[in-house]
């Protein structure tokens, strides 16, 4: 068969030159391990922040006892006054930090109502940000328990001062990641994305490699002179080892280390496998659009890099120009990342990921594309040489 023939060609050269595949599955683990280690306790840890505690008193040095127990930031310094915190936060030694103004405490027997400065530096998004939260849900709560010492005091019992405090009870439910943890988001997000940005450029350097060393017309001859079995028999190997990676990074996300997959294993690892195919069939196109090789690999990284930007990972789509929501569909991973959404967080069925999975299948179009307009080239090379051997 011309396609196991090309296959096996290109299993032979990759044996011949293991190196660039090698060094493409190392970089493929090294992100997965990276992730999984970074995010390997759900959230960050242990932030620094600061105290500024100009009041000195029992209640301020209570505060300050209760933000260093909470899970998450770690009081690293004490300070006298505010110019010192903010100059360390300016050096980046601390994130956030609380001050307590003078005669607090006073103001708190008196029945009045201090005020507390919380000043976070969100330029470190995820840092800035959830050392504020932190910090904004202690201030809530050390707001609360001056209040009900305030209401104490004043003869109130426990049932007329928790509905004072809190008249509306809010019951949270977080959906799909209970835990609140990053690294459910983080990776289930770019890993896949990862892989995916690394097939799209690895199969346009294949195809620019067959034009630079001349191999095209071997490749082709295996084929029949058929460009799509051609290019089907050159990536069918490369389809079989990334599906294979990209299905051993789903049974170890959500199997070992039990992320939530609350549908169909068998949705997850079809939505896995077309996402790998889909990835080829663009770097086909682009490699086949651009003969250039240096410039379809630049091309293939602008665009592939743009992927965790438009693909709704970082901002949604919905926020965004209405433009940016049709070239959104112009990406792989956003087909994927919807499917994922659909299959492992909402437990849905075929009857709603189907839409996306044709979507995903419509990447074959660009396929053929770039195999025929691959083909065209060929013929016209081989024409000119055939003129030149006749001069």
């Amino acid at each position: 068969m011309s396609i196991w023939r090309v296959a096996k060609r290109e299993l032979r050269r990759i044996v011949a030159k293991p190196r660039y595949l090698l060094l493409l599955t190392v970089g493929i683990a090294f992100v997965f391990i990276f992730f999984a280690t970074l995010t390997r306790e759900g959230q960050p840890q242990n932030l620094p922040v600061a105290v500024v505690d100009m009041d000195g008193t029992y209640l301020s040095r209570r505060v300050c006892h209760e933000i260093d127990a909470t899970q998450g930031v770690s009081v690293v310094a004490v300070y006298n006054n505010h110019t010192q915190a903010r100059r360390a936060m300016q050096r980046g030694e601390i994130f956030a930090f609380y001050e307590i103004p003078k005669g607090t405490y006073n103001e708190v027997i008196q029945f009045h109502a201090p005020h507390f400065g919380l000043y976070s530096n969100p330029c470190y998004l995820l840092a800035g940000t959830l050392s504020y939260k932190q910090l904004a849900t202690m201030g809530m709560l050390a707001a609360g328990a001056v209040q009900r010492e305030v209401f104490r005091k004043k003869g109130f019992d426990e049932e007329q001062i928790m509905g004072l405090i809190m008249p509306v009870e809010f019951d949270t439910h977080l959906i799909g990641n209970p835990w609140a943890n990053y690294g459910i988001y983080l990776m289930t997000t770019l890993v896949p994305a990862v892989i995916a940005f690394i097939v799209l450029l690895h199969t346009i350097y294949l195809i620019g490699r067959e034009r630079e060393e001349r191999t095209m017309h071997s490749m082709m001859l295996k084929a029949g002179n058929n460009a799509v079995k051609a290019l089907v028999g050159k990536l069918l190997p490369y389809s079989v080892w990334y599906s294979l990676l990209a299905l051993l990074a789903n049974l170890i996300m959500f199997g070992f280390m039990h992320f939530p997959l609350y549908g169909s294993w068998l949705l997850m690892m079809l939505n896995t496998i077309l996402l790998i195919l889909a990835s080829q069939c663009a770097g086909v196109f682009i490699a086949g659009s651009i003969p250039d090789a240096p410039i379809s690999m630049g091309v293939g990284a602008v665009y592939g890099a743009l992927c965790f930007s438009l693909s709704g990972f970082s901002f949604p789509i919905e926020a965004m120009p209405r433009i940016f929501t049709g070239i959104s569909w112009l990406y792989p991973i956003r087909h994927y990342y919807l499917n994922y959404s659909n299959i492992a967080i909402h437990s849905n069925g075929m009857e709603h990921c189907w839409p996306n999975f044709c979507a995903l299948l419509a990447f074959g179009l660009l396929f053929l594309i770039g195999a025929a307009i691959l083909n065209r080239q060929y013929k016209t090379t081989m024409l000119q040489q055939g003129k030149e051997t006749v001069a």
